[in-house]
């Protein structure tokens, strides 16, 4: 089955630790954490675990279609997936204990100082193709 593990900028049921946001971090500690986040997904190459997975940048805004002509556009005021969803990684995994228990690995990222943030991260399954024949 596959999931997609949904990276945060802040959020989760409960705070886990007082940890500054990533802007706030030295570079040094900026890479640590990003060369976690490559080794862990290189880990899960090698398993086949591993599907795909991106940081994405807090720049963004909602589109839809609002009829013709140009489309609306706007930064709010709701909160925004921009605001939230730091980066994803897909991962194709044998179960759902082992999508948590991969999750679990992944929230212990370095972050200020060097120590695991504990973030919380949102795990997804995705929606399995369901058979529209009735025998």
């Amino acid at each position: 089955m596959k999931y997609l593990l949904l990276k945060h900028y802040r959020g989760g049921p409960t705070p886990a630790a007082d940890h500054p946001p990533m802007d706030q971090w030295t570079p040094e500690e900026v890479d640590a954490h990003i060369r976690f986040m490559r080794d862990f997904a290189a880990r899960l190459e090698t398993t086949g675990e591993f599907v795909d997975g991106q940081a994405l940048a807090p720049e963004g805004t909602f589109v839809r279609y609002d009829g013709e002509g140009r489309p609306p556009v706007t930064d709010g005021p709701f909160a925004e997936t921009k605001d939230l969803i730091a980066g994803w990684m897909v991962i194709d995994v044998e179960s759902w204990d082992r999508a948590v228990a991969l999750a679990g690995e992944l929230s212990a990222a370095p972050g200020a100082g060097g120590e695991p943030i504990h973030e919380w991260l949102e795990v997804r399954p995705f929606l399995s193709e369901q058979s529209t024949v009735a025998e």
